[in-house]
């Protein structure tokens, strides 16, 4: 168990009630044997594994968690490839300053909008199979240490790829590749594979409830 699953046991509804009940030494005590558990859980933990990531669900924030990945994994002065699946007829702002990274990053926007923008199913499904294939250039190359594929969840679960394809060249990683995919509707199979998923809910969004449009800075 890692740092944030430890904060989130003992942020829990239960844990708060219990701690409160507690008096200063009972406390002490209790984060002590708390502490002592999770330095044996760090201390027995894999020290590395290149992980299949998913973030999914229809709220807002998928592929912003992802980018702020490439943020880090570029910080530490590692490769990174990131292929769009969905979003390509767009120009968005996170390219632009990822571009000042040319020398570890690059970026295929392969796609060519939204699906009801397009209104050519033969030619999203052949627009989905090219980013597939540019993006298993990256995946078994093994100087990219992070491949970030953005929408590949919705050409998915629109039929455009085959999620057994996917996992087939998901097994073909290098052992230390991170790959991420992100998109609403990531089908059964791939989240049973994944190392770690992640579900965006969505509760409110201003677009639904108040008929607010995309904005610079939030939405692209």
């Amino acid at each position: 168990m890692n740092t944030e699953e430890t904060w989130q046991e003992i942020t829990s509804e239960e844990a708060i009630k219990e701690f409160s009940q507690l008096n200063d030494e009972q406390y002490r005590r209790k984060m002590q044997r708390r502490q002592q558990v999770q330095a044996k859980r760090i201390a027995d933990a894999i020290a590395q594994k290149g992980l299949v990531i998913v973030n999914t669900g229809n709220g807002k924030g998928k592929t912003t968690a992802a980018l702020g990945m490439v943020m880090r994994s570029l910080g530490h002065g590692y490769r990174v490839a990131i292929i769009q699946f969905i979003k390509g007829s767009w120009e968005p702002a996170e390219k632009r300053v990822l571009e000042m990274w040319p020398d570890q990053l690059v970026f295929h926007a392969m796609g060519e909008g939204f699906t009801w923008d397009t209104q050519d199913r033969d030619r999203d499904i052949e627009k989905a199979y090219a980013a597939w294939q540019k993006s298993l250039e990256y995946i078994q190359n093994p100087d990219y240490q992070l491949i970030l594929l953005d929408e590949i969840n919705v050409a998915l679960k629109l039929g455009y790829l085959q999620v057994e394809d996917i996992l087939a060249g998901l097994r073909t990683k290098p052992e230390l590749t991170h790959v991420i995919l992100t998109g609403r509707g990531a089908p059964t199979p791939l989240i049973d594979f994944a190392d770690l998923v992640t579900e965006m809910t969505l509760i409110k969004h201003p677009f639904r409830e108040q008929g607010v449009k995309a904005q610079p800075g939030i939405e692209f």
